[in-house]
């Protein structure tokens, strides 16, 4: 069973990479968290080049020893990586 993992815990891998901002003109590319309950955190990529902004952010997480999953939302939502502690 997947150990107790916080947003914090992610972002601070993912510190290299900018965080996606929401300006008047839309998203600027980069990455946003969202906590799922107190075993998972959703790694998103707003703005272009979703596919290989989350495929760097999978990379990134997974050396650092996290358990990542690329999923997407129900009904051809967003995609997203699932992100855990093994």
């Amino acid at each position: 069973m997947p150990r107790v993992i916080r947003a914090a815990d992610v972002e601070v891998v993912l510190e290299e990479f900018p965080p996606s901002e929401w300006t008047d003109q839309g998203w600027l590319p980069g990455w946003r968290t969202a906590q799922d309950g107190r075993r998972q955190v959703n790694v998103f990529h707003d703005g272009p080049g979703e596919a290989d902004g989350l495929e760097q952010y999978r990379q990134q997480l997974q050396a650092a020893g996290f358990h990542v999953v690329a999923d997407q939302q129900p009904g051809g939502g967003r995609r997203r990586l699932h992100i855990t502690k093994p």
